[in-house]
């Protein structure tokens, strides 16, 4: 069975192969964009900041990896032609899409349902979902024309096993759960394009550092040790897995041997 978790790349595992990430300016995007990059991947660096993708951009193309290209998108204010120009640029560039990440999302506010801002509500499940569908739609076309697709949505403990006050942000990864597993459905027997859903966990992060203020920061993982899973679900190592929801990191406590011993038992 195959396992993110313990998934080591080839050097040159995604040769070939052209992927997109949406929030590749920081954090775990950039770290999943300079890693597709270094595994040989054309690399599509979709975010809103666009000096900080260009930066993403420099370090790709001074590395001697493939070349990368950029997607300025704000995914809380476009609209249906900024989906639609990304979309037909990204295919007029490339033919075709192997790798979508769907990795920016919004963190909101830790409040009680009670007392939750209505539109702080609406800005995270519209980022977080409706712009992940949306963006999604636009690019089947182009994720139909590879012989091996892959779309990677994020997920969240908090959106496997709701918790209290992570309102709108948890969920938000609830419902991305459901649409994986929707479209997992819709393409399974009709394309070549598997759907999964990957929860980091802990990862040193701005979105991280706000959520757990008081934690010690230095104990979480950098971003760039996780994302041999993100390879792996990006490339063929897990060609014909489609409608799972997977982790990068084993519980707390628990060696990754051991946990994935009791996840195929």
């Amino acid at each position: 069975m195959f396992d993110p978790r313990s998934h080591v790349p080839a050097a040159a595992e995604l040769a070939g192969r052209v992927v997109a990430v949406t929030g590749a300016s920081d954090g775990i995007g950039r770290a999943v964009a300079l890693a597709c990059a270094r595994h040989q991947a054309a690399v599509v660096l979709i975010g809103r900041n666009e000096k900080k993708l260009e930066a993403v951009h420099a370090e790709i193309a001074g590395s001697g990896h493939p070349a990368a290209s950029i997607g300025v998108l704000d995914l809380e204010t476009a609209l249906a032609r900024d989906y639609d120009r990304l979309a037909d640029a990204l295919l007029e560039r490339y033919g075709r899409l192997d790798g979508l990440l769907h990795n920016a999302g919004l963190l909101g506010t830790l409040t009680p349902i009670e007392h939750y801002d209505v539109p702080t509500w609406c800005r995270v499940m519209h980022v977080n979902v409706t712009a992940a569908f949306a963006l999604t739609q636009v690019l089947l076309p182009a994720l139909k024309k590879s012989t091996d697709a892959s779309i990677v949505f994020t997920a969240s403990s908090v959106g496997r096993r709701g918790r209290a006050y992570w309102g709108a942000y948890a969920v938000s990864k609830f419902a991305i759960e459901g649409l994986s597993q929707v479209l997992s459905a819709e393409l399974e027997g009709i394309s070549a394009v598997r759907v999964n859903t990957l929860n980091p966990g802990p990862a040193r992060t701005a979105m991280r550092r706000h959520a757990y203020p008081a934690e010690n920061f230095e104990t979480v993982p950098l971003p760039a040790a996780l994302t041999g899973a993100y390879i792996g679900l990006l490339g063929p190592a897990s060609r014909g897995v489609s409608g799972q929801a997977f982790d990068a990191q084993p519980p707390a406590g628990r060696p990754a041997s051991e946990s994935s011993a009791a996840s195929s038992s």
